[in-house]
């Protein structure tokens, strides 16, 4: 099944897109296609939302789904009108929050606080894991909240960009070699810091794909070599008594938030 899917929003859409996707997840049957409108804060771009979405409808011949953040009512009434089924994270949320609390909303466009500490913190973790990528300073470990390690192409890199970004976690990844993996030890560099290790395993199958995309018929990518690696890197990791996990059938969100939970990490930024 297919169904076509509006995230529309006064601001940039971030909001609309991460509620959305996270209701959309429950239904993996239907195969969406997404389009985001950000920034629909006047009549004339919600009558050009509009527009799009009546097309679509009539493309597919079925109603799109539209999931909105727009603050402004009368803005939120002209999306209303366009030939889809709305769910409006204002009208769903915000009016029975009024209710509970007693206390009107403030009803301003991208209304956020901004934490100028968290923002630092946030810029500071992303510098150290671009600082920190695949082994690049070990001398910077002391400094590390957690340091992910695995073969090559096992999603070491985004996870760690993606728990600074998110929380602002000082995260560095070393991949472990050949060398490493055929004498089935750690190196010196990561020895030291033992106690911030954390290992990434992915299906060997999903690996050689991965690696396909890289180095299309090469030794790199073959079966038999991923599954060697695999092998002698769990091996290790066991050995090592570090803790890992399978991150083969993972979003980078969801191995992020396993690993603060497995690692016993603090969050930086809420």
């Amino acid at each position: 099944m297919n169904r076509s899917v509006f995230f529309i929003s006064d601001g940039t859409g971030i909001t609309a897109e991460t509620l959305g996707h996270s209701l959309l997840a429950q239904f993996g049957c239907v195969t969406f296609e997404q389009y985001t409108l950000p920034y629909v804060d006047s009549f004339e771009r919600a009558q050009q939302a509009v527009k799009k979405i009546n097309e679509v409808a009539t493309e597919d011949g079925c109603k799109p789904i539209i999931i909105d953040t727009i603050v402004n009512k009368e803005i939120r009434q002209v999306i209303a009108n366009a030939n889809g089924c709305m769910f409006d994270v204002f009208e769903t949320f915000v009016g029975k929050l009024e209710a509970e609390l007693g206390v009107k909303p403030a009803n301003q466009v991208g209304k956020h606080t901004v934490d100028t500490l968290a923002y630092k913190t946030r810029i500071d973790a992303v510098h150290f894991a671009l600082d920190n990528d695949d082994g690049a300073r070990t001398r910077q470990y002391d400094s590390a909240d957690i340091i992910l390690i695995g073969v090559s192409r096992s999603g070491k890199t985004p996870t760690c960009i993606y728990l600074a970004m998110q929380f602002g976690i000082r995260a560095a990844n070393y991949p472990l070699t050949e060398d490493d993996l055929d004498g089935e030890c750690l190196p010196k560099a990561l020895k030291e810091h033992k106690n911030k290790l954390f290992g990434l395993m992915i299906d060997a199958e999903r690996l050689t794909a991965i690696r396909n995309e890289r180095k299309a018929n090469s030794r790199y990518a073959s079966p038999q070599q991923c599954q060697q690696e695999l092998r002698a890197i769990e091996s290790i990791y066991r050995n090592e008594n570090i803790k890992y996990l399978n991150v083969s059938e993972m979003s980078v969100e969801e191995i992020a938030t396993r690993i603060i939970h497995l690692a016993g990490l603090k969050r930086r930024i809420n």
